[in-house]
């Protein structure tokens, strides 16, 4: 089933169960739901209590009639399984389905996703209402999608059952205790293991071992993830299955996790207006999409978004005119092929009571955030069958030939690092800052992972910050650059192996001859310090870390420039080296961004990756192309005018003919086709 093929999905989160008490305002969610262009809601996501009240007593009849009321209205439905947040009676039954923390202790029944996954009782749980679900609604010509749970986790739980299977895991990876041993480095201050029992992780000092506590947390949820679906697969197998991700700082590595999914969906909540500067929320917001796009390079969905503010980001503005339509637009640009929001009626009580929904407590139609929504609900029935069109296939030149490599397991690894300089590693921020050149030139971009991507797909590939290098990665590498293509390297790149443990020998690790150089040693840079250097006669901000490196073959274009007392004045800081037929890079310091800005251009112009548009692109204005259509989108406070040339479009928000020049309000977007 490809959900698409119908057009592009506008939809909510739909609590029916929070108002069976008000049948009037269940019937006004009908006629609303039409007028705001929704055509597909969620449902089920946290109703667990009120499907099965005691084990084994099941009230379907409400869910029924939710089926057949959103059915009857035109809409189509995405079910979900319900294990996110489960029954007092479940806990009180059987404690051992609630995580125990490193001290032992369990947690009470309350909150959400508090579940042990390697509890048997709870999977056995899980199983049982999820097979009921799919016996008794996998055939009903609304259900269109399985959402499976809600933002899983990679919160640890400490209980005997899941060391047992750290344990377990460990042996299927090490073998023996003494590669473990090896592996984990724990000669030092006397770590060594004699027993497998003797392992609990919970020693940030060993930090192989913390590193594989958060690997097999994330391949335990993954395992839980898959022993929930099982049933969905056997009983329903033609209908599709997703999860929706959140942010990447929840330790899971979903690069893996996506593998499993036939759909990738995502929960989106940009903190648009609270810093002063949307374009760099929208740049952040747009290297997530990127990012949920790369995982299987097809469309996705953004599951959740916010209609208004939030209740939970400390603050959370409400969206200025405009915004809405931006902010959505964004996410279609950037390869969804939805707008959903969390929630569809605003509840009256609980943790979100005060999180915007279309339905806001006033209980009508006339607020500023229905019309927005009512805006967007027309806008994607004019943008009509776009999500079908995969970028690879657009003859325009929508797909991505250039990358930037972000990796879960790398930031847990740096997270764990004690560097010289060890605040402000900025891992995410500093793959974002590589990004962001791109977006900036409007040059598209993949988000991909070092493990599972193809290289060969990219001219050009960015390792921002690769501290854990692994040998496998290394040859991927290798092999790329020979190919005829260009590879770009930070500091911190290839300090440490798949095990955490340190290369010998000048990094990058396994790589100091294709990049030409050896790093003898990253020099941390002190807030007051002003290091700069020089590349093409223009000079440069260097700040945070900046690497003393010997040359092996390679190019110094750029060089530090400051006192004679500073030890890196000099010295390299930039360098290219030709390795096969290709070229590797390497960015000894972290820079500002007009230097990113110009680096990227200048080899984007050196292996022809064009921008979508040849256009002069102001600053605050993004541009995507996708499925014969250009995304013009304006994320300034202020009117933009960008010069189109001789070319003439037809805005496809508007149905105007745009000649000349196309002047953005502020917040505004339009969507232009030739």
């Amino acid at each position: 089933m490809n959900i698409f093929d119908a057009g592009l999905l506008h939809g909510a989160d739909y609590n029916y169960e929070q108002w069976l008490d008000r049948p009037d305002i269940l019937d006004l969610d009908l006629a609303y739901m039409k007028e705001a262009g929704i055509n597909v809601l969620s449902v089920g996501v946290f109703s667990w209590s009120l499907l099965e009240s005691a084990e084994g007593v099941y009230h379907f009849d409400w869910l029924d009639e939710c089926f057949e009321r959103l059915h009857g209205n035109g809409q189509r439905i995405i079910l979900a399984t319900p294990s996110g947040s489960k029954p007092a009676w479940l806990s009180e039954k059987y404690p051992e389905v609630c995580r125990m923390n490193a001290d032992g202790q369990r947690q009470r029944h309350g909150g959400r996703h508090n579940h042990c996954r390697t509890s048997a009782k709870y999977r056995e749980a899980c199983a049982r209402i999820n097979t009921k679900l799919a016996e008794r609604y996998g055939t009903h010509p609304a259900l269109i999608l399985w959402h499976v749970s809600n933002e899983y986790n990679g919160m640890p739980c400490y209980c005997p059952q899941c060391l047992s299977a750290f344990r377990n895991w460990l042996k299927k990876r090490y073998m023996s205790l003494d590669a473990l041993n090896a592996a984990w480095y724990t000669s030092f201050w006397s770590h060594r293991f004699t027993s497998w029992e003797q392992i609990f992780p919970d020693d940030a000092s060993i930090h192989g071992m913390m590193l594989d506590w958060q690997r097999f947390t994330s391949d335990a949820t993954i395992d839980f993830f898959l022993a929930e679906s099982a049933p969905l697969r056997r009983i329903t197998p033609d209908i599709p299955i997703t999860t929706n991700f959140h942010l990447p700082d929840i330790g899971l590595d979903c690069h893996k996790f996506a593998r499993h999914v036939d759909i990738v969906s995502w929960d989106n909540y940009p903190e648009w207006h609270r810093y002063g500067d949307d374009a760099e929320v929208a740049v952040k917001a747009a290297f997530f999409h990127d990012l949920q796009r790369s995982y299987k390079n097809q469309p996705f969905l953004m599951m959740e978004s916010s209609p208004g503010a939030t209740s939970w980001q400390g603050v959370s503005k409400k969206k200025k005119a405009g915004m809405h339509l931006l902010s959505s637009i964004q996410a279609v640009a950037h390869g969804s092929g939805s707008a959903q929001y969390f929630q569809w009626r605003q509840s009256r009580g609980g943790a979100e009571k005060f999180h915007d929904a279309v339905i806001t407590h006033i209980g009508d139609n006339k607020t500023r955030i229905f019309r927005d929504v009512v805006e967007m609900g027309v806008a994607l029935q004019k943008l009509g069958g776009i999500a079908a069109i995969d970028n690879e296939a657009d003859p325009d030149g929508g797909e991505a030939r250039a990358a930037v490599v972000y990796d879960f397991e790398n930031g847990w690894a740096l997270n764990n690092a004690q560097l010289p300089r060890s605040v402000e590693k900025n891992y995410q921020q500093e793959c974002i800052a590589h990004y962001s050149a791109f977006w900036r030139a409007g040059v598209p971009c993949d988000v991909i992972s070092p493990e599972y991507a193809d290289f060969a797909r990219y001219q050009l590939v960015v390792f921002p910050m690769l501290y854990m290098l692994t040998e496998e990665t290394a040859e991927k590498i290798r092999r790329y650059v020979r190919q005829r293509k260009s590879a770009v390297a930070t500091y911190l790149t290839g300090i440490v192996n798949g095990n955490d443990l340190c290369y010998l020998g000048g990094t990058p690790g396994g790589l100091t001859d294709v990049f030409g150089i050896a790093v003898e040693e990253t020099d941390s840079i002190a807030d007051y310090e002003n290091l700069e250097f020089t590349l093409d006669g223009q000079t440069w901000r260097a700040s945070h870390y900046a690497d003393r490196i010997r040359l092996l073959g390679a190019d110094a274009p750029g060089v530090f420039c400051g006192p004679q007392s500073d030890p890196q004045t000099g010295l390299p800081a930039i360098t290219t080296h030709r390795y096969g037929e290709g070229s590797a890079y390497y960015i000894c310091a972290r820079t500002e961004a007009a230097f990113l800005d110009r680096f990227y251009r200048r080899l984007c112009e050196k292996h022809g990756l064009s921008p979508c548009v040849l256009w002069d692109i102001p600053a605050g204005v993004s541009v995507q192309k996708r499925g014969g259509a250009v995304f013009v989108m304006n994320f300034n406070s202020r009117e933009t005018r960008i010069s189109l040339g001789e070319d003439a479009c037809r805005d496809l928000l508007n149905g105007k003919t745009v000649c000349g020049t196309l002047a953005l309000p502020p917040y505004g977007a339009a969507i232009l086709k030739k």
